[in-house]
């Protein structure tokens, strides 16, 4: 299957200040630890993952094409896409293209003058563009929420 994306979904022009607590120290993920009962700090979700605003779009993600054995590059099946089409896209963003009408996420592949399209997801081969093709780079995602099942 490959990736399809629902949206986008623009971000709020003007959002509001929504301050959440940042916890001293680390939670465990083994064994139970003591838990620290002080805030360390305060952090705005908007401050850290939208830069531009009035550019920043939400895109859903269904599909498995971006799925990969590292961790750090996997976007799963419904994740949620933060998309800024204000930043540059450059060899290895994630990029969310239009690619003969259609969205798609896939990371992008720009050396000299070839272009392509490649998904974390060995069962898929990367996009090359043929003579004809049209690909409009939309944005680059900037982050992806992955919500617990």
């Amino acid at each position: 299957m490959t990736s399809i994306l629902h949206g986008p979904f623009s971000a709020a022009l003007a959002p509001p200040r929504l301050l959440l607590s940042v916890m001293g120290g680390s939670v465990s993920a083994g064994f139970p630890s003591p838990a620290e009962d002080w805030v360390e700090d305060r952090a705005d979700l908007n401050q850290r993952y939208v830069q531009h605003p009035e550019a920043t779009f939400f895109f859903r993600v269904c599909g498995d094409s971006m799925t990969s054995m590292r961790p750090e590059r996997s976007i799963p099946n419904n994740a949620m896409l933060i998309v800024d089409r204000a930043r540059e896209a450059r060899h290895d963003n994630i990029v969310v293209a239009i690619l003969d009408d259609e969205f798609t996420v896939k990371r992008l592949y720009r050396r000299g003058n070839k272009l392509a399209l490649i998904a974390e997801n060995l069962a898929y081969p990367p996009i090359v563009l043929n003579e004809g093709q049209e690909l409009s780079v939309w944005g680059v995602v900037t982050a992806w929420i992955v919500e617990p099942q």
